[in-house]
């Protein structure tokens, strides 16, 4: 992480080059396609983003030609979108990811749970999961857009705070990214590494430092609603006991795990991994435990082909239907029934 955020910085002065966005579309296998069909492009798109409905402007003279560039990168995706015509696109809640979309050229009205804004070169939108969204693009509209997974950013910002969120992630939908440096700076680092490393998806370990970068900027650069929230201990570093037991249960949340099993992979007696999660994350290993698998829950719920609420609570160790569907509401707000009908 401390060479990624070297390079950020060494940029801090620079301007966001177009140039750079140039060189990203020009790279080998970046292009995902090229159509003049409204189906296939609804096809192609959703396959990267989700099923939407996707419509040229009623009036609109202008022959489709829509292009989209892409590069994956672990929970976040960067890609590049236009689609050459005048369009209407109603996607509805987003659900399992947030999504950037930053406007190269032209513009695009957002309106997105209650919110409204009218995005263009200055100004970027920020969607979030759970709102409601309606989308008119320009003809000349040409949008570089970033999507990052709910579970990434959601659970960076509970580790952050030391404790579950109380309500679901909320951000502001506008965003004036020009006169955002981090931001900027991050574009223009994203759009470098997806030039000049056409296999950056197999680096694991930079994949992760880039998944980590990205969310720590969107949540700290822009204004949300948990922004006033302070953290359980502000200025505090995670003591490495904590972060071995944390790291443990991310890979291993879909297996049986042990409180014991859990002190010894840390390398620490009971107490003190009771104690360091105490103190530092404001819950009990196991509550922590309990928190992260419930948001492979929703995740599973959001983003399967299942239709069984009671089999996805069982996978991830809800054996109580009642209980699981209980703290499920009061955790997201909506039954995980309704979750399902929302797909």
């Amino acid at each position: 992480m401390l060479s990624t955020m070297t390079s950020i910085a060494s940029a801090a002065s620079l301007p966001f080059a177009p140039l750079a966005v140039e060189r990203f579309s020009s790279a080998p296998n970046r292009l995902l396609f090229a159509s003049a069909d409204v189906d296939e492009t609804r096809s192609m798109v959703g396959r990267v983003m989700k099923p939407h409905q996707l419509n040229r402007t009623t009036g609109s003279s202008e022959r489709l030609d829509a292009r989209m560039y892409h590069a994956s990168l672990g929970d976040v995706c960067l890609s590049r979108l236009r689609y050459g015509a005048s369009v209407d696109i109603e996607p509805g809640p987003l659900e399992s990811f947030f999504l950037v979309q930053m406007p190269l050229t032209g513009y695009a009205q957002i309106d997105c749970g209650g919110q409204h804004v009218h995005s263009n070169q200055s100004v970027a939108s920020v969607l979030s999961p759970d709102d409601e969204t309606r989308m008119h693009w320009s003809a000349d509209a040409d949008q570089l857009m970033i999507r990052i997974t709910r579970s990434q950013v959601e659970r960076s910002l509970a580790s952050y705070l030391g404790h579950p969120l109380k309500q679901p992630l909320r951000f502001e939908l506008g965003l004036h990214w020009q006169d955002n440096a981090p931001w900027r700076c991050l574009m223009s680092y994203l759009l470098d590494c997806t030039t000049h490393h056409a296999d950056l998806s197999q680096n694991k370990l930079l994949v992760s430092q880039i998944e980590q970068l990205v969310t720590l900027i969107l949540l700290t650069s822009h204004r949300h609603n948990h922004s006033e929230t302070a953290p359980a201990r502000c200025g505090t570093v995670l003591p490495r006991h904590v972060r071995r037991a944390q790291d443990f249960m991310q890979t291993h949340a879909h297996e049986p795990l042990s409180v014991e099993q859990l002190a010894d992979v840390a390398g620490v007696s009971l107490r003190s991994l009771y104690s360091g999660f105490k103190d530092f994350l404001g819950i009990s290993p196991m509550q922590y435990l309990r928190d992260l698998r419930m948001e492979r829950a929703r995740s599973e719920l959001l983003g399967s082909e299942t239709s069984n609420v009671a089999a996805v609570a069982l996978r991830w160790g809800f054996a109580h239907l009642g209980r699981f569907s209980s703290e499920y509401k009061q955790r997201y707000g909506e039954s995980p029934s309704q979750t399902l009908r929302r797909r």
